[in-house]
């Protein structure tokens, strides 16, 4: 087997250096693009929290309004990052009317805000708000979103019509689980002395260190072989401004969530109570769909595989074959809607996986 000489490899490293100084350029020319550009209204403020509208455009349009809770960690403009990869456009390009709680930006007076508190707060109120608009809604939960849809169903189960689960954490101590390796060995209580509020930016270094590879160098290699794809390079600048916006997270709620999910496991050993409240999956008797992606290293599939054997009713299930982010805005990301919308419509169901 021949090796490429001197010459060979010096071109080669060129190339890549010309190729990485365009990528380069270009980003630097252009501004940040826009994220989340869907036309909504925003229909309640509740707090720091915001209840948004997105109105059906598809024919015909879906008669149940579908609510999304997504992650308190993160900013919910993933899910609505470019019109080219929306799962919010497409839903409702498929006929859904379709809400969103945008929780906000926690500040130092909110230390003390707990689970229970977006739970019973914020989620509540916005099922109650769209109950009166538009009925009693489906609700999609999205990574934590999902936790804590599943405690509101638990909790209201007959505030729902359905429920739609999301690359969702249930079991959170699998083998697979790298998030909760990191989780279960630190003191939440005191971090959270020390800083009040849990930085978002604290928490960013600690996902990128989880797989440091494949979440830093490897998509800089990547934006270098799409130098000269400037709606690649728009794509990417998006991402990083969603990556980078992460918003604080209040100390009790973060302290709580740690202890009570990673370290104590209490979805599946039992023991949780919200506001003097047991919480008890086996309520949930409304349908209830699982969305996994099989390459999640955030939410590893077995760690929302749990849910089948502890919600009391009907528990679907749709694989993806695609990572934690990557089931919003992949190039796979367009059946995800899809698959959702058909379930919904009841035209789809069963444990059968669906790739993407």
């Amino acid at each position: 087997m021949s090796h490429p000489g001197p010459s060979a490899i010096a071109a080669e490293i060129a190339e890549f250096q010309a190729r990485a100084a365009r990528a380069l350029a270009l980003l630097a020319a252009n501004p940040a693009p826009a994220l989340a550009t869907s036309p909504r209204e925003a229909v309640l403020r509740d707090g720091k929290a915001t209840l948004y509208r997105y109105a059906a455009s598809g024919r015909p349009a879906k008669r149940t309004p579908l609510l999304i809770a997504f992650a308190l960690v993160n900013r919910p403009t993933v899910l609505d990052l470019e019109p080219d990869r929306s799962l919010i456009r497409r839903l409702v390009g498929l006929g859904h009317e379709v809400y969103l709680i945008d929780w906000g930006t926690p500040d130092r007076g909110d230390r003390e805000v707990g689970i229970a508190d977006y739970v019973l707060g914020p989620l509540h109120r916005a099922v109650l708000h769209v109950t009166e608009r538009a009925g009693r809604p489906d609700l999609l939960g999205v990574c934590q979103g999902g936790t804590l849809s599943l405690l509101y169903a638990a909790l209201e189960p007959t505030r729902l019509r359905r429920l739609v689960t999301m690359v969702t954490p249930v079991d959170f101590q699998t083998p697979d689980n790298l998030l909760s390796a990191w989780a279960r060995g630190i003191d939440v209580d005191a971090l959270v002395a020390a800083f009040g509020n849990v930085p978002g930016a604290l928490l960013n270094y600690t996902f990128q260190s989880l797989m440091p590879f494949r979440l830093t160098l490897q998509k800089y290699l990547a934006l270098v072989d799409d130098a000269d794809r400037p709606d690649r390079l728009a794509t990417f600048l998006r991402m990083e401004q969603w990556v980078r916006d992460s918003p604080d997270q209040a100390g009790r709620a973060f302290a709580e969530f740690v202890r009570w999910f990673y370290q104590e496991n209490r979805l599946v050993r039992g023991g949780l109570v919200l506001d003097g409240r047991p919480v008890d999956l086996g309520r949930i008797r409304v349908p209830v769909l699982n969305v996994i992606a099989s390459g999640d290293h955030i939410v590893p599939p077995a760690a929302s595989r749990a849910l089948a054997s502890l919600v009391g009713g009907r528990c679907d299930e749709l694989v993806f074959d695609c990572g934690h982010i990557g089931i919003y805005v992949s190039g796979r990301a367009s059946v995800v809607p899809a698959g959702i919308s058909r379930w919904l419509s009841g035209r789809g169901s069963g444990r059968t996986p669906a790739k993407g």
